[in-house]
């Protein structure tokens, strides 16, 4: 096998940690000594051993002895003490004589210090192999690394028209069943999902995993639940505020919020009084300030939000300039209608020259729908 095809499996091994890292990068290992695969592993879990450390352990215990053996990786070998101690010392220890790697650390106070530790110790270090297809993986962690606030995916599933809801508010179900276990999929890879508070008030969603889903770390990680709510609307009966995941719920609130409505709300769930859109920061066509918002979750380990908001939210995020990423899901339907609930609303932009650019565009089938994911800007 040569190099891209073993870091190909590491990468393969490296997605089965998906949804069940963060505050961590998704990393798969393997051990090739001989001509031959003695050892595999990938990082499960936040706390947990990482994927060098993994496929040691794997090799050690089908009786294959690591030293002199080649440790394929897709991400720079950590080199500072975390929760666990630095994967450096243990490549050494361990005898591995020549380290390939994918993408290199993202942290500009890390990036290249494991390869010269590596190399210090007399161990041959080949990286950037498959480099772009390691780093994208983690766009969400690199993107919170380098920004400190969590990489935004707005999605929203919609009809040919650009619909999500007719003017009454119906929209289960606008797309088919695999398109909806996509949508599953997406929030199994977050730390947050967000709506608005018309969303509640319209549907009263549960805003979890309608399916369980197997988890390759074990334990899967439950969403956490944030509702934009300037005026403290949420009903005391929500489902987001009496389920048994009630505590993972924050309602943002305005200090203009009704006193007595967000004692209620406090006593369900988490409430916290944002700043005004009023200030320096103003997004428009939110009255909360999203920015800070988002500074804050990044500042709590918050690496990727997941925005299923209607129209208005959609559109404060996507005008205001603050997602990375769409995830539009289109049904072959046309809905039509003046009053019909839109995709994306707000005032939109002024002129072409201030349109939301999308680019690395890809289209992909499920069913009889079409999934159109693309970065933004």
């Amino acid at each position: 096998m040569s190099d891209v095809q073993i870091m190909r499996l590491a990468l393969r091994l490296a997605r089965r940690g998906y949804g069940a890292t963060s505050p961590n990068p998704l990393v798969g290992a393997v051990l090739v000594k001989d001509g031959k695969i003695i050892g595999r592993g990938w990082h499960r879990r936040a706390g947990l051993p990482h994927a060098e450390i993994e496929a040691l352990l794997d090799a050690q215990k089908n009786g294959n002895a690591p030293r002199g053996a080649t440790l394929y990786v897709t991400l720079e070998p950590c080199c500072t003490h975390g929760r666990t101690p630095p994967c450096t010392d243990a490549i050494i220890s361990a005898g591995i004589k020549k380290v390939v790697v994918g993408a290199t650390d993202p942290n500009p106070q890390h990036a290249g210090k494991g390869f010269k530790i590596l190399q210090r110790a007399g161990i041959e270090v080949v990286h950037r192999i498959l480099a772009e297809e390691c780093a994208k993986i983690n766009e969400a962690f690199n993107h919170w690394i380098f920004q400190r606030t969590p990489f935004v995916t707005v999605k929203a599933a919609m009809t040919l028209d650009g619909k999500i809801a007719t003017a009454s508010g119906e929209s289960k179900w606008i797309t088919g069943e695999k398109a909806r276990a996509h949508g599953m999929k997406l929030r199994q890879g977050s730390d947050v999902i967000l709506v608005g508070i018309n969303t509640i008030l319209a549907d009263d969603p549960s805003l979890t995993f309608r399916k369980k889903r197997k988890v390759e770390s074990g334990k899967r990680k439950q969403l956490r639940r944030i509702i934009l709510d300037s005026q403290a609307r949420t009903p005391l009966t929500a489902k987001v505020v009496v389920d048994k995941f009630a505590a993972l719920t924050t309602i943002i609130v305005s200090k203009d919020a009704p006193k007595m409505r967000v004692t209620a709300l406090s006593k369900k769930a988490k409430v916290i009084i944002a700043p005004s859109a009023n200030s320096k920061l103003k997004i428009k066509n939110s009255k909360l300030n999203l920015r800070w918002l988002l500074k804050k979750l990044g500042a709590e380990n918050v690496t990727s939000l997941l925005v299923e908001g209607g129209g208005e939210v959609n559109a404060s995020f996507l005008l205001g300039g603050l997602a990375q990423r769409v995830a539009f899901f289109y049904a072959p339907k046309i809905l039509g209608g003046r009053d019909s609930r839109k995709g994306v609303a707000g005032d939109g932009a002024e002129k072409l020259s201030k349109v939301v650019q999308l680019r690395e565009v890809e289209w992909r089938k499920l069913g009889e729908d079409l999934l159109l994911t693309a970065r933004v800007g």
